[in-house]
């Protein structure tokens, strides 16, 4: 059995959960509402609370689908309940990020600003604290979602081996390179 696959979802109050009869499942709760379409050989039971998830058989395709359909079920659920935060710190000299309300306009050392329209589900903020990099924080119920918002925003300037420069999640070590050896 899958580890993860066999794991029940325990349903919090306040979370309403619909499955159609072609697997389309709804999750509804505070935070907002999501939507996921699973294998149609995907057998789901709600009882008293929890959720489990059964497969047909132990074939190599419905082994890996079992686990993926509980993670992204449970996903939903948590993102209506507590919701997902995401932040990444922009590190080099004039570097600059500022939010006007679903646009965010970024300084990155090109030659122009970058203006990203994101999405409504999406909240955005950022901080800018005297002598500390400057945040960018993103909070969403859709995990999905804001992690493909924060791939694109690292895209416009990942960061680099030698200076360390460009978009970092907060926490993230980069591997430093040695330059050049100097010639002797």
């Amino acid at each position: 059995m899958s580890r993860i696959g066999k794991l029940p979802i325990t349903v919090p109050e306040g979370v309403e959960i619909n499955i159609s009869d072609n697997n389309l499942v709804s999750v509804k709760g505070k935070l907002g509402e999501l939507q996921q379409q699973l294998h149609k050989t995907m057998k789901l039971k709600l009882e008293n609370g929890k959720l489990t998830i059964d497969r047909p058989s132990d074939s190599k395709e419905h082994k890996s689908l079992h686990g993926l359909s509980r993670a992204l079920i449970n996903n939903m659920v948590i993102g209506v309940t507590e919701g997902y935060t995401t932040e990444q710190e922009l590190v080099g000299v004039g570097y600059k990020a500022n939010a006007r309300g679903q646009v965010l306009e970024l300084a990155l050392g090109y030659s122009h600003s970058i203006f990203l329209e994101l999405p409504a589900e999406v909240k955005v903020e950022t901080v800018t604290e005297r002598g500390k990099n400057p945040l960018i924080v993103l909070k969403s119920h859709d995990k999905q979602l804001i992690g493909q918002v924060a791939a694109k925003i690292r895209s416009f300037r990942k960061p680099e081996p030698y200076k360390g420069k460009g978009i970092l999640f907060k926490g993230e070590q980069i591997r430093r390179k040695a330059g050049k050896a100097a010639a002797e």
